[in-house]
């Protein structure tokens, strides 16, 4: 709490000689303030057994489910002694003071991430009916994908994490590693809940998606992937993460399992697919962070349908194998990736502060030196095989990647990596970025510049 405000009198004496006075009044304040019961008079309240302190903690955390409504501007707290004929010896008056946000309300901003940028318009209606139900429309103009969309989103009254959402999308992207273009028409639902420690999602997804050439020069492979396609699908996703920080994160862990069934509910596309993201970090000695990443995925074809180009995973660039192009590792056919049924990636990351720590405790805080090692291989399996042979497809043919750089904090939504990589492993038809010295025979050096969150 800030200092309580001193009123009254200047009763004559110098500030210098009201210093002991003043430290033993504001110690035995303190003490009174901290250690005494209290009791919350107005509002009824259930944590009102609580001292002081505990109270205010629990104020504080009734303060944050109010902003993370999204329907007041402004929410502050005051708490005073209670006053009146029912008033009690210890009772306190609690009062939330809120601004609420305008019936409507407009944003503009940019997004950047896996090597692009975008512009985002949107329109928002927040609380509806009453209950911190938002409607929302929202425009995306990006370098590779221009989309819009209309959702709902209705939280469960007294249970914010609790939520349901409603999708109406359309979405036009660009994949020039694959020289495929893909246009998304769809809707989808939406359930989110927690469970214990662990975040759950049930979402089904019903989409007509177009996929087309993005240029004449277009291999006969993606070429036979063209037309229209119509996917219904069942996922869910469970997720913990107790990260200090999504961008720079210090310490925690995070591991994401992601499951998608398809053609059951109908459409033309019919797979099952899995995938999952762990990642731990660890502080270390001088204010070093050390972490640790593994993702890896399968997709299985049902019904005899092979899977599409639209589904497989993909593989390379500054998001998983740094050093190599954006998702040019793994089966290609002249020139086009096609993505892969199975893949795995990991990476071990040491972040340091700047030698000799300039701007500490300022500007040079938001900067990290960055030492990594990446590695992962994609690839299509034979489910006839057996574990046993598809593990062994896994670790042939591994791609990985060393080198050092600076990664800067932008804000908590990005960040920007300049590294000096190395790539290794490289197998006929993966893509790479090189600076080659010394001419033909010479170890390939990628110099790789991007955005990455």
């Amino acid at each position: 709490m800030d200092p309580l405000p001193m009123h009254g009198r200047d009763m004559g004496v110098h500030p210098d000689d009201m210093i002991e006075v003043q430290e033993a009044e504001q110690e035995t304040k303190q003490e009174v303030l901290e250690n005494k019961d209290v009791r919350i008079s107005y509002p009824s309240y259930r944590y009102s057994n609580y001292n002081l302190r505990g109270n205010i903690c629990a104020k504080s955390c009734l303060l944050q489910k109010l902003l993370r409504l999204g329907i007041f501007k402004e929410v502050e707290v005051v708490i005073d002694t209670s006053d009146g004929a029912d008033a009690l010896p210890n009772g306190l008056d609690v009062t939330f003071e809120v601004t609420e946000m305008k019936r409507l309300t407009g944003s503009y901003n940019t997004m950047v991430g896996n090597n692009e940028g975008s512009m985002v318009l949107g329109v928002k209606l927040p609380n509806v009916f009453g209950r911190a139900e938002k409607l929302t429309f929202q425009f995306s103009y990006g370098t590779k994908e221009t989309s819009y969309g209309l959702s709902f989103f209705k939280p469960q009254p007294g249970n914010f994490e609790r939520n349901l959402a409603l999708n109406l999308y359309k979405v036009t992207g660009q994949f020039p590693w694959s020289s495929l273009k893909e246009t998304d028409r769809g809707v989808s639902t939406e359930l989110n809940f927690p469970l214990w420690r662990t975040n759950h999602t049930l979402k089904w997804e019903g989409v007509w998606r177009e996929l087309g050439c993005l240029a004449r020069s277009a291999s006969f492979a993606v070429r036979e992937e063209s037309g229209h396609t119509l996917k219904s699908a069942l996922s869910h996703t469970m997720s913990i993460d107790n990260r200090n920080s999504a961008i720079f994160p210090k310490k925690g862990a995070l591991l994401r399992i992601n499951q998608e069934l398809a053609g059951y509910t109908g459409g033309d596309a019919s797979f099952l697919k899995e995938d999952f993201e762990l990642q731990v970090n660890r502080r270390l000695v001088w204010d070093s962070v050390l972490s640790a990443s593994l993702w890896g995925g399968c997709l299985l074809p049902i019904g005899g349908r092979p899977s599409s180009i639209a589904d497989r995973f993909y593989l390379g660039g500054p998001t998983s194998v740094r050093g190599f192009g954006m998702y040019s590792i793994g089966p290609q056919s002249e020139g086009d990736y096609l993505g892969g049924e199975a893949y795995w990636a990991g990476g071990l990351h040491l972040y340091t502060p700047l030698p000799f720590r300039p701007g500490r405790a300022g500007f040079g805080d938001l900067f990290r030196t960055h030492f990594f090692l990446n590695a992962g291989n994609l690839c299509n399996l034979n489910y006839g095989e057996g574990p046993r042979a598809h593990l062994q497809r896994l670790a042939e043919c591994i791609r990985w990647s060393y080198g050092a750089g600076i990664v800067l904090r932008l804000g908590n939504i990005a960040r920007l990596e300049l590294n000096y990589c190395i790539p290794m492993g490289v197998q006929s038809g993966d893509r790479y970025n090189t600076h080659t010295f010394g001419g033909a025979g010479q170890t390939p050096v990628g110099r790789g510049f991007y955005i990455a969150l």
